[in-house]
């Protein structure tokens, strides 16, 4: 079993202004709380073979994965995976066009937990759950405020 997380926010920024800021590693840690450091392991700019190093905390973990850019749509989607560290993932970024010029953007996170019991796995999706709403707050926090 497998874990599968898709949130969503509507932020009331346009859909370009939104993209390039979450798209951009080196913005992660203003709007993830458990991403502590990001390491640039490839060039900039980001397209399709980049490949960018996190730290991160999760459910009292410490956790290091380096994020391969398999996709990349600019405004439109961005998909990340990775195999390292205990939890081998693939992230999805996406960004539509809302009301009145804002922008409807979903995050997604899936892949299989190593080293977690079948048992913990719905434990571990309700935390990611949480954890991606709390980040996606933040990150319509800093936009719609222009701490960005």
């Amino acid at each position: 079993m497998s874990v599968d997380v898709e949130t969503q926010i509507e932020i009331l920024r346009p859909r370009s202004e939104v993209a390039a800021f979450a798209a951009d590693p080196d913005n992660a840690t203003a709007w993830y709380r458990n991403i502590k450091r990001v390491e640039w392991r490839t060039d900039r700019p980001l397209q399709v073979g980049t490949r960018v190093a996190f730290a991160a905390e999760f459910l009292g973990r410490s956790m290091a994965y380096t994020y391969e850019v398999v996709a990349l749509d600019p405004g439109e989607r961005l998909v990340m995976r990775t195999s390292d560290g205990p939890f081998p993932m693939e992230t999805i970024y996406a960004w539509a066009d809302g009301p009145a010029g804002s922008t409807v953007m979903v995050l997604r996170n899936r892949g299989e937990p190593a080293g977690f019991s079948r048992l913990t796995r719905p434990m571990m999706a309700a935390a990611m759950r949480r954890a991606n709403n709390g980040d996606l707050r933040r990150l319509k926090a800093a936009l719609e405020s222009g701490r960005a």
